[in-house]
């Protein structure tokens, strides 16, 4: 299934993307945690210092929402699951290499459709399934194919994180449990707020 956008919603969703990450913060190094730091919108793939755990998000505790593991000591905490009044679910997290060896990305996890992989990996094999209305969603696309997801993954050194992101349709208002699923990741429950 491919999704087009006009030019106009293509500036939307690119403007919604710099939002979310942007609002992924990082604890700072330092002695003070009233500061997050702003993770830049354009270094998807920019390690994160994990030297502390997740920061709070805006109105958020520290526990992050869900925790899957996979292959060779892979984490991803997902932090958010937004609901937002344009019809997108934008789920925030941090992938972590909990081994003690960097670990390049799996190819899996952008997924196995042509049109996201030749965009390089992404975590475009990402998906929701809402068991209550019978429907999975997938990471949506731009007119280019591009995942609206973090790409550009290629390696993450042992104990670092990367701030990820991935947009789905939304699933109707009244659906605010869906189960997150990554290839190679455990499935995990997660709620959406919004």
């Amino acid at each position: 299934m491919s999704i087009r956008f006009t030019a106009k919603a293509r500036r939307r969703m690119a403007a919604l993307s710099v939002v979310a990450g942007l609002a992924l913060g990082v604890g700072g190094c330092g002695g003070g945690d009233s500061e997050d730091k702003k993770k830049p919108e354009n270094s998807a793939s920019a390690p994160v210092d994990s030297g502390s755990g997740p920061s709070a998000q805006e109105g958020q505790a520290d526990t992050p929402l869900a925790e899957l593991k996979g292959s060779n000591g892979l984490l991803l905490q997902i932090t958010s699951a937004e609901r937002d009044s344009g019809g997108f679910v934008t789920v925030n997290g941090n992938l972590k290499n909990d081994g003690a060896k960097s670990v390049a990305i799996p190819a899996s996890l952008s997924g196995n459709e042509t049109e996201i992989i030749r965009n390089g990996r992404s975590l475009g094999g990402a998906t929701l399934v809402d068991s209550q209305g019978k429907k999975r969603y997938y990471v949506l696309r731009d007119t280019d194919g591009r995942p609206l997801t973090t790409t550009g993954l290629q390696t993450i050194r042992s104990g670092e994180s990367v701030a990820v992101f991935m947009q789905f349709p939304a699933p109707p208002s009244d659906t605010t449990e869906v189960t997150f699923q990554l290839p190679t990741f455990a499935s995990a429950p997660i709620s959406i707020s919004g």
